[in-house]
């Protein structure tokens, strides 16, 4: 878990760098840092299949690399792809040239890899520096955080990362969840696939439709 000096560090980027955290209307939205990932994203698309959900995973460009046919089957099953950069950096660590070759180079991974264009960008761990903060309206990509989330890069079972989510699970949430385990501490990203079916169900009770970003950000809705 992020310890305070993190969290507090990510709360002050957030006011520095305004990105969206929420939608609007009857929906709520599930997406997926990290991958795509061998073990953890063919999981996490069966759970958003069987739930009738779709998603929105931002993907990074290094992972796209070792696994291109499973980012082409993220589009292909009729969800969305994020941009997530191309290496799982702290750009506060990067120097300018860095955090603005990571974005470029992981956009043209993933649309070179699945020849969809990413509209929406969340940068590693939540935080941007000013210079990945520039190069993303340069890249005409939309910034994106959270309102929710399932604390699924530790070690926790499918029910506490639903239990989590459901917490602040309410019409236009947006919750971020992680689909490799990759940059976590924990081993497996399968239990996050296991809390899919009781997020949707509780979504389901409280009349929330789970759809990707774009869908949700539709101007007919």
């Amino acid at each position: 878990m992020p310890s305070f000096g993190q969290q507090r560090e990510t709360l002050e980027l957030w006011g520095r760098f305004p990105a969206r955290e929420r939608v609007e209307g009857q929906v709520a939205v599930l997406t997926f840092d990290d991958g795509p990932d061998a073990e953890g994203t063919p999981a996490m698309l069966d759970a958003l299949d069987a739930a009738g959900a779709r998603g929105t995973f931002f993907v990074l460009g290094e992972q796209l690399m070792k696994n291109i046919r499973l980012g082409r089957e993220i589009v292909e099953r009729g969800h969305e792809v994020g941009l997530h950069g191309f290496a799982h950096e702290r750009h506060s660590e990067l120097t300018p040239t860095q955090a603005r070759d990571d974005l470029a180079r992981g956009l043209g991974t993933v649309e070179a890899a699945t020849g969809a264009r990413p509209r929406f960008y969340r940068p590693p761990y939540g935080c941007f520096s000013e210079h990945s903060y520039a190069a993303c309206e340069a890249l005409e990509l939309e910034p994106m955080y959270w309102s929710a989330w399932g604390e699924d890069w530790g070690e926790a079972p499918g029910e506490r990362i639903a239990e989590l989510v459901i917490r602040d699970l309410e019409a236009g949430a947006i919750v971020a969840l992680h689909d490799s385990a990759r940059y976590a501490s924990r081993e497996s990203a399968l239990p996050t696939a296991e809390a899919v079916p009781l997020i949707a169900a509780a979504a389901g009770e409280r009349g929330l439709e789970l759809v990707g970003l774009a869908e949700a950000l539709a101007a007919d809705r």
